[in-house]
């Protein structure tokens, strides 16, 4: 199949903006809880629809005070945080555009954005980030205001626009139409400087209604309880903007958690207890291996493997009655799924918060066996993918008709359509409006309204797509094989013990890659081989580690043919990271600058 459209489920907005919801929300219902704060004690505290609209126009309130003006541009420099939705939805009350920043971003990167996007005003969370801009704010004469969370900045917000009344915010917010940019999101740049992305209100307000009505009912845990999301992606990257607007227009209580680790992240979990989750594979993977990891500890390793492959198999089971294929569980397996529920499956769920029943997942590609297995501990996990330009999820799977290992079907009111280079391209009132002040990226994009998103993939006779790889990052070797590196590296991504995986070879004779170590999987490893704890550089020597790392590799080889497959790899000491400039936020390998910080690395793969 070549071409596949879904009809629309909502109209497409004709007046109003994304801020509105935070008034009608709190006029029709202002005691309904919008919000979860933690407060300084590491309590979560509700926010009330009304405590929410309040808050929003103070801020709003406040940055008009401070000079800021309709179609003004606010960079924002922050981790996910209560006090970034509040500003978001400040500017967007009074007709200004947030520029988001990451926060690991570098000060020529963020010189750059800042630049590009002629902000005129930043917000940052700490000192680090404050002497970040402060290093290129000599080069930036548009940018007039700094305010830094951590030195009172919402304090100072909240109240400097008191004398300001509430009409003048009220003309601001009539002002706002759905043509009007919303924001600006700099693409993460796996390779290239980034780019501004514009993304009008009307591209949010039909992705998240449509988000909103096509998954509603799998967002409550139980039939009509609140739905609730933690918040734990980043507000810098597309995926953690949509979920944000798409709570607050959906009504979904909404809490903010800054760290993907997962030591911070599954205690708040836990006490905030989502009923849905929108997540990276990463996070899945994290919660499957502490879980594995436990078991065997406890020297339950086998029955644990057990209960995985029940899960696994009954999911496929279910997933073939879904597409009319097959009849559904057997009453055998039924009864060893009921068995191992509550020994196994309820302690996974229990490690989410324990009412998660659905989830989201994007931004990478996610293991099939993988989604299985949460699918049959129950907790379906519908994967999705998209890109900033069309404004997150351009696909994702539907609930009653799941298909693991695929992206899913494009969303309402959106068509995929393949082109013949195998390239995937999108079309519909989510895609963006082009990159700002680019006409000629713009052009190369964007042809006749689709938008050719750089990706490889397929589609099956349901319209289920696959994506395959990138175009800019097939290799060829010197001997003229095309290789798609991204299924190579998710195979070896299996194994518990690797953390992350680049496959090299482009103009070489033959397929290399470079492996890191998940390294609480790794401490597990050590003591349960009873060997002593070792330091990074005696782990990449270890013989034994090596052979499992081999096992991971040859695994991933019998996928592909022989030419395809990964002739020699390398155990590096430590990890890719954001902080060094090697993964997008969206954890994301940036392979030019991978290859170039382990040179000398790759070149000894040849030598």
């Amino acid at each position: 199949m070549r071409e596949f459209t879904v009809p629309p489920l909502v109209a497409a907005a004709s007046s109003g903006g994304l801020a509105d919801p935070v008034f009608d929300h709190a006029r029709d219902h202002p005691d309904r809880v919008a919000l979860g704060r933690k407060n300084a004690r590491g309590e979560w505290l509700d926010i009330s629809a009304a405590q929410f609209r309040d808050e929003v126009v103070a801020v709003a309130k406040g940055l008009l005070s401070e000079g800021i003006r309709f179609g003004d541009r606010v960079g924002i420099m922050c981790r996910t945080r209560y006090e970034w939705t509040i500003v978001d939805f400040a500017l967007w009350t009074i007709g200004a555009q947030s520029v988001p920043l990451y926060p690991t971003s570098s000060a020529e990167q963020v010189l750059w954005m800042l630049y590009d996007s002629e902000a005129t005003a930043c917000l940052v969370e700490h000192e680090d980030h404050a002497m970040t801009i402060g290093s290129v704010i000599d080069r930036l004469p548009k940018l007039k205001r700094l305010w830094q969370l951590d030195k009172g900045a919402m304090e100072h917000l909240l109240t400097a626009g008191s004398h300001i009344g509430d009409d003048v915010v009220e003309r601001h917010r009539a002002a706002v139409t759905p043509e009007s940019c919303a924001s600006v999101i700099y693409t993460s740049g796996t390779t290239g400087r980034p780019k501004g992305c514009v993304l009008t209100h009307a591209n949010f307000m039909f992705e998240t209604d449509t988000v909103v009505e096509r998954y509603e009912r799998v967002f409550h845990s139980r039939p009509n309880d609140q739905a609730s999301t933690l918040l734990f992606l980043p507000l810098s990257h597309v995926f953690g903007r949509m979920v944000e607007v798409a709570a607050v227009r959906g009504g979904v209580k909404l809490g903010h958690q800054p760290e993907l680790r997962a030591s911070a992240l599954l205690p708040d979990l836990a006490a905030f207890r989502p009923s849905f989750i929108l997540a990276v594979p990463y996070i899945f993977e994290k919660v499957y291996g502490a879980a594995r990891r436990k078991a065997e500890r406890e020297g339950k390793a086998a029955p644990f493997d057990k209960a995985v492959d029940v899960a696994v198999r009954y999911a496929e089971a279910m997933e073939d009655k879904a597409f009319g294929t097959g009849p559904g569980p057997s009453a055998a397996l039924r009864l060893q799924h009921q068995f191992f529920d509550k020994a196994v499956y309820g302690k996974v769920r229990a490690a989410m918060g324990g009412r998660v029943r659905h989830a989201m997942s994007g931004g990478s590609g996610m293991d099939r066996r993988l989604g299985l297995f949460f699918a049959g501990a129950g907790v379906t996990i519908y994967e999705g993918y998209g890109l900033t330009e069309s404004c997150a999820a351009a696909t994702a799977n539907p609930p009653e008709r799941t298909r693991y290992g695929t992206v899913g079907v494009p969303v309402p009111g959106s068509t995929v359509h393949i082109a013949q280079d195998g390239e995937v391209w999108l079309q519909g009132d989510n895609v963006f409006a082009g990159y700002l002040g680019d006409k000629k990226a713009t052009d190369a994009t964007l042809y006749d309204g689709w938008l050719a998103t750089g990706d490889l993939g397929s589609l099956d006779e349901d319209g289920y797509l696959t994506i395959t790889g990138r175009k800019k990052e097939i290799l060829v070797t010197s001997g003229g094989k095309s290789v798609s590196p991204t299924a190579l590296e998710e195979r070896v991504r299996a194994h518990p013990l690797v953390g992350q995986c680049i496959v090299v070879g482009n103009d070489r004779p033959y397929v290399a890659a470079l492996v890191t170590l998940d390294q609480e999987a790794v401490e597990h490893w050590l003591s349960v081989q009873g060997k002593r704890p070792l330091k990074a550089a005696e782990l990449v020597r270890d013989s034994d580690l090596e052979t499992e790392i081999r096992r991971a590799v040859v695994a991933a080889n019998t996928a592909v043919s022989q030419a395809e497959s990964i002739r020699t790899f390398r155990i590096l000491a430590h990890p890719f990271s954001e902080e060094h400039g090697l993964l997008t936020p969206s954890l994301k390998l940036k392979r030019k600058a991978i290859e170039t910080a382990y040179t000398t690395e790759v070149e000894a793969l040849y030598g």
